[in-house]
This record gives structure tokens, C-alpha cells and sequence, in this order.
């Protein structure tokens, strides 16, 4: 059984790898644990902290978190499969690989924007990121 990251931030394109990974017909058919992970991009800057509290920011965060993770929440329970949430902080690619590292997932399944230009994948793309900064296998799903 496979232990599965799915990132989810909101996509329709993150939607797509995770309905993907619990498809009967897909390569995880069964998968042992599904983590649905949603990284938020730090906003704070010293300045911006001189104006907003801890709480405040937290809440932000959470709130956006839970508006990305709700329609993935909904494909999972309506298909019956147990799942696990994470929200996180921090630069996204990184954050990814470091929770799949921390999870000893064996998959992190990403959906991708569908662009055919190996131009437009070299400019940085989260898919890419990841995938130069796994030691696991990435599956990315169009």
C-alpha cells in the first residue's frame, strides 16, 4: 500500500491528481494513506508584522487553507477514503518535499497546468521544483 501526498491548493489541476490517485483504475489503486497537504506562501515581511498579529496571521492563513483544502475534503469523504490534512507555511516546493520526507510518503502525486512548452515548465514551475527535489517519485498528473 502506497503512502500518497497529494498538494492541494485550491486547483482544479490539484483536483485532478487527487480524484487521479483514488481512481480504481489508477496505479494507487489502494492507497494506504492519502495526505492532502496545502502550503501557504508567507506574507509577513518585517514590516507587514509590525502591523498584523500572530493571530491574525494564523487566521489568514487557516482560512485560505480551508477555502484550497474544501473541495478535496469533499471528493475523499464522498468516496469513502480516510485522508489526513496538513496545512503548512513556507516555500512551497520545499515545504512538500520536506513533509513527504517527515511522512515517509512513497508518492507525491501533483497535478500540472497542462502547458506543452518545455519553455514554459524551466520557469520555475512548483511541479518542477518538486520533482529536482524529491528522492521520491513524483507523479504529476495532466
Amino acid at each position: 500500500m502506497l503512502n500518497v501526498l497529494v498538494p492541494i491548493d485550491g486547483s482544479e489541476n490539484a483536483l485532478r491528481a487527487l480524484r487521479h490517485v483514488i481512481s480504481p483504475t489508477s496505479i494507487c489503486r489502494e492507497p494506504g494513506q492519502i495526505h492532502l497537504l496545502n502550503v501557504q506562501p508567507p506574507v509577513a515581511s518585517g514590516v507587514v508584522r509590525l502591523f498584523l498579529s500572530r493571530e491574525d496571521l494564523s487566521g489568514y492563513y487557516h482560512e485560505e487553507a480551508e477555502r484550497a483544502l474544501a473541495p478535496a475534503r469533499q471528493e475523499l469523504e464522498k468516496a469513502g477514503v480516510s485522508f489526513q490534512i496538513e496545512v503548512r507555511v513556507g516555500e512551497v516546493a520545499e515545504t512538500i518535499v520536506r513533509y513527504a520526507r517527515e511522512q515517509r510518503c512513497s508518492l507525491i502525486a501533483m497535478g500540472t497546468r497542462g502547458m506543452g512548452s518545455v519553455a514554459n515548465l524551466l520557469l520555475g514551475s512548483v511541479a518542477t521544483k518538486v520533482i529536482g527535489l524529491s528522492e521520491i517519485p513524483v507523479l504529476l498528473v495532466k
